[in-house]
């Protein structure tokens, strides 16, 4: 008779770290590099439905940028799904600030992330609540040239799995900047021929929009597929994936999932952006679940003119998630840079 297997009396959990397991300093380099391609493109565009035209015409990119670029949106997720290797047991995100695009990625790029803790704080303990804590990460990517292609701040809510081994840190939170440095804003467009985008393009450009001007976006979109995009984005925060690794007993749709829908109704508002070049800020102010309706209101805050034609816009997306009780929540809170012809 062969002899049986050995099996370990107790298996190694598989899983992230607990709140009281994270040190200020600490790096994550070791998620999976991602090669952007048409598949990824065509399943982010189902999912959250954006209509920027660069993303969608092939034509049209090689003209304007000499290259087929890659959603920013594609981007920004595939981004923060490799950052969440510390942040596997999320119960929410709370914010993202000075989300800067340094350059604006091609389809057939590779992007690589890096995750830094550089801020830890623990929240009040409430009776009747799992203790938690906060903790904001620095993450920065890079594409397979190691050229700079995201730099940002993120804030995650975590469980504390061990109150008494948990450490009181109360760093500042507030140190963290939400405004995009001014002198950084332009380098993503260079390279970009407005002009060409322009003439290829009828209706409204930027010397069109006057600021400000509030929109509201007549019907909402409904959250559908979210599991989809957290796996295409190899997002690995549970409460995403297990409904019972939330305290509502449902899946917590992925924040970025949220401000995609977001970014398509900032595109049904203003079909001519170019591109999204960064968020000062992006708050969540409440969980959205699968089914949601979102709604949007879009404001442009203000424009600035570029010397050789087109200009920047500062806009910002407040978004309300209808349930399935008829009640209308506030979700997201967004402010961010884009360009214009």
């Amino acid at each position: 008779m062969s002899a049986q297997p050995t099996i370990a009396s107790e298996p190694v959990q598989v899983g992230g770290p607990y709140w009281e397991e994270l040190s200020v300093g600490a790096r994550y380099v070791e998620f999976p590099a991602m090669t952007l391609n048409e598949g990824h493109a065509a399943l982010h565009q189902s999912i959250v439905g954006d209509r920027l035209r660069l993303a969608l015409d092939a034509t049209l990119s090689e003209r304007v940028a000499g290259r087929r670029l890659a959603h920013p949106m594609l981007v920004c997720d595939v981004s923060i799904g490799q950052s969440t290797l510390p942040t596997q047991r999320v119960i929410g995100n709370l914010f993202y600030r000075r989300l800067m695009l340094r350059r604006l990625p091609a389809i057939g790029d590779t992007l690589k992330t890096t995750t830094e803790i550089v801020a830890l704080k623990r929240n009040t303990i409430k009776a009747g609540r799992t203790p938690t804590g906060l903790a904001v990460l620095h993450i920065v990517t890079t594409d397979q040239e190691d050229r700079p292609i995201l730099d940002y701040w993120r804030c995650a809510m975590l469980p504390i799995g061990d109150v008494g081994a948990s450490q009181p840190h109360a760093d500042d939170l507030d140190r963290f900047p939400a405004d995009l440095p001014a002198d950084a804003l332009h380098a993503p467009l260079d390279g970009i021929d407005l002009g060409a985008y322009r003439d290829a393009v009828p209706g409204v450009h930027f010397a069109g929009l006057t600021a400000p001007t509030t929109w509201a976006l007549d019907g909402g979109d409904s959250v559908t597929a979210a599991t989809e995009l957290v796996r295409l984005s190899l997002n690995l925060a549970k409460a995403h994936s297990d409904p019972g690794s939330h305290h509502s007993g449902k899946r917590l749709v992925y924040g970025g999932h949220t401000i995609g829908i977001a970014a398509g109704h900032l595109t049904r508002t203003l079909p001519n952006l170019v591109t999204i070049i960064g968020w000062h800020h992006c708050n969540h102010l409440g969980p959205v679940f699968e089914g949601d309706v979102l709604r949007s209101t879009v404001h442009l805050e203000g424009t600035e003119a570029l010397p050789g034609g087109g200009g920047l816009v500062t806009l910002r997306i407040e978004v309300s998630a209808q349930r399935a009780d008829g009640a209308l929540d506030g979700v997201l809170d967004w402010r961010l840079v884009g360009a214009m012809a």
